[in-house]
């Protein structure tokens, strides 16, 4: 492991078991064999483990931009986020605090935080990701990237997963595939430069796309239900940015009278739950959203304690949760 730095994973497969297991050893939580204990403390050691010097007993603060809360009361991508912050702080043996993004940006920062770190998710311009380097402090980006790389950073791996469901479309026969967004963030735009360069690679038009003006399943159903109003069907399958979106490309398929995945395959892009609730359960791209955020407070603990070390940019990968919504191109 020289050169590297050591994280939990490192640990659970040194010695043979899950990260659970050396979250809980780290943190003296109760419920794991004396045996097993003496050897995760013991690899830790071995190895290097920097745990929680740098952070026990210190706070962590999490911003939450307006897309964040909103995004937690509709489709639940921050709670998953929120639940491998906290666990990852538990591990740590550090405090959490969740605070809402000020309508002067500036003015969520405090002078008198007894903070460790801030952690920002899901900033909504890089203005915002501007004045948060230039805070003096340590501050992670969660769900988002720094373009000039004053900061680190941790997502999914956005282009690369677009990508990839666009070429699990492509390999089932589709080549009219519609990208159904909601334009905006940078995140979502690699999302459909992922698919965008997929078709390309395949000799196909990436000229299929229908915009929404927010991540409403209503709006979803609206535009489908529209585009399908104007004409012939030009599409055998969709490939939308967010869950949210393929739900709504569900219901306007289903209210206009196409069969899914018989006449339209549906893929969608977060892998919640509900996924499995639609009719047909919904095929997805499933991203680690816990594993961002116990990430993220990866991050800050490395920025602490190798303070001139260069910010990163960490891509998390993404896999397909293949449900019935997606099927066999038949036209």
């Amino acid at each position: 492991m020289t050169g590297k730095r050591v994280r939990m994973e490192d640990l659970a497969e040194r010695c043979g078991v899950s990260v659970a297991t050396v979250s809980r050893v780290l943190s003296d939580q109760p419920g794991v064999r004396e045996d097993v204990r003496a050897r995760v403390r013991a690899a830790a050691a071995a190895l290097g483990y920097v745990g929680q010097s740098a952070l026990a007993g210190r706070r962590a603060i999490l911003i939450a931009s307006r897309a964040a809360l909103v995004d937690a009361a509709r489709s639940q991508f921050t709670l998953h986020v929120l639940d491998g912050l906290r666990e990852r702080a538990a591990a740590l043996g550090m405090r959490l605090d969740v605070r809402a993004m000020a309508a002067n940006f500036a003015e969520t920062f405090h002078e008198d935080d007894d903070a460790a770190g801030y952690l920002l998710l899901t900033p909504e311009n890089d203005t915002q990701i501007a004045i948060a380097a230039d805070q003096g402090r340590p501050v992670i980006l969660v769900n988002a990237d720094d373009p000039r790389m004053r900061l680190s950073s941790v997502a999914p791996c956005n282009r690369t997963a677009a990508a990839l469901a666009t070429d699990h479309l492509i390999a089932r026969g589709h080549r009219r595939i519609l990208f159904l967004t909601c334009p905006g963030r940078r995140t979502i735009e690699r999302r459909r430069e992922g698919w965008a360069g997929q078709l390309a690679e395949a000799g196909l038009q990436a000229d299929l796309v229908e915009e929404v003006a927010d991540w409403r399943p209503d709006l979803a159903a609206e535009a489908i239900r529209a585009r399908l109003s104007k004409g012939p069907r030009d599409f055998t399958a969709v490939l939308a940015a967010g869950d949210s979106l393929a739900i709504g490309a569900l219901i306007g398929l289903a209210e206009a009278g196409v069969s899914v995945p018989d006449q339209v395959s549906v893929m969608g892009f977060d892998g919640l739950p509900q996924c499995d609730l639609q009719s047909p359960p919904l095929s997805a791209i499933e991203i680690p959203m816990q594993a961002i955020g116990a990430t993220a407070l990866d991050l800050l603990r490395d920025a602490l304690t190798f303070p001139d070390a260069p910010p990163r940019r960490v891509e998390l990968a993404c896999r397909i949760i293949e449900r019935a919504s997606t099927g066999t191109c038949k036209e």
